[in-house]
C-alpha cells in the first residue's frame, strides 16, 4: 500500500480527492491537513510515501511545507497539486524539492497514477509546467551532458525514461550501489539537485531518440 497524506486548505477539494483515492486498493490515505505548517508536521510525524501538496495556503505555503519536509524527511515524494503555474510558484517549488507538479485540472485518475509513479521513483510534470521549466534553464546548460561518461549517459537516459534505480540496474546489468554512484555523479555534473531536474534536462535537450 502507498501511504499518502493530502494537504489542501479547501475542504471540498481535499475531501473530494481523499474520497477518490480511498477507492484505490493500492493507496492508503493516512492523514490530511489544511495548512502548510500543519501538513509539514503531520508528514514528518506519520512519514507517508507520498504527499499531495497545495501551494497557496494560509499558515504556511506549500513551498515552505515542502522545504520543511525535505529537510526532515527527504525520502518523501511531494507532489504539488495546484491551480498555479506561473514562474513565481513553479521554480521555488522545484527548488524546495517537489518531486512532481500537477495542476488541479488533472483528472482524479491522473492524480492516482502520479501517486503510484512517485512511489516507484518516477516523476510527473504537467506539460504546461514542463515547458516553463525547460525555458527557465540557464543558457549553456545544453553542453553539460558532454562531460558524462558513456555509462553515466546511459543512466541519465534511463532517468529521463522515468526508470527507478532497480529498473536501471536490471537494464544495464549493474548493481544498485553502482547506479546510485552514477546518479550522484550525474547530478553533480549537470548541476541539478535531484532526479526530477535531471529528467527535465533530458527532455529539454531532446536526448531521448524519440524526441529527436
Amino acid at each position: 500500500m502507498i501511504r499518502v497524506v493530502v494537504v489542501d486548505d479547501h475542504e471540498v477539494v481535499r475531501k473530494g480527492i481523499i474520497a477518490y483515492l480511498q477507492t484505490d486498493m493500492e493507496i492508503d490515505v493516512i492523514g490530511e491537513a489544511s495548512s502548510g505548517n500543519e501538513g509539514a508536521t503531520l508528514v514528518i510525524e506519520k512519514q507517508p510515501d507520498v504527499v499531495l501538496m497545495d501551494l497557496m495556503m494560509d499558515n504556511g505555503s506549500g513551498i515552505e511545507a515542502t522545504e520543511q519536509i525535505m529537510e526532515k524527511y527527504p525520502s518523501c515524494k511531494v507532489i504539488i497539486l495546484t491551480s498555479y503555474y506561473d514562474d513565481e510558484q513553479i521554480f521555488p517549488a522545484m527548488e524546495a524539492g517537489a518531486f512532481s507538479y500537477l495542476l488541479k485540472t488533472s483528472s482524479a485518475s491522473d492524480i492516482s497514477r502520479a501517486i503510484k509513479k512517485a512511489a516507484k521513483g518516477e516523476n510527473v510534470i504537467e506539460p504546461t509546467v514542463a515547458g516553463k521549466v525547460f525555458s527557465g534553464y540557464r543558457k549553456g546548460s545544453e553542453q553539460l551532458h558532454e562531460s558524462l561518461t558513456n555509462r553515466e549517459l546511459e543512466v541519465l537516459l534511463c532517468i529521463g525514461d522515468g526508470m527507478t534505480n532497480k529498473e536501471i540496474s536490471d537494464k544495464l546489468y549493474i548493481g544498485i550501489k553502482t547506479v546510485k554512484t552514477h546518479v550522484s555523479n550525474i547530478l553533480a555534473k549537470l548541476q541539478v539537485n535531484d532526479r526530477t531536474q535531471a529528467a527535465v534536462y533530458v527532455h529539454k535537450n531532446k536526448l531521448l531518440k524519440e524526441e529527436e
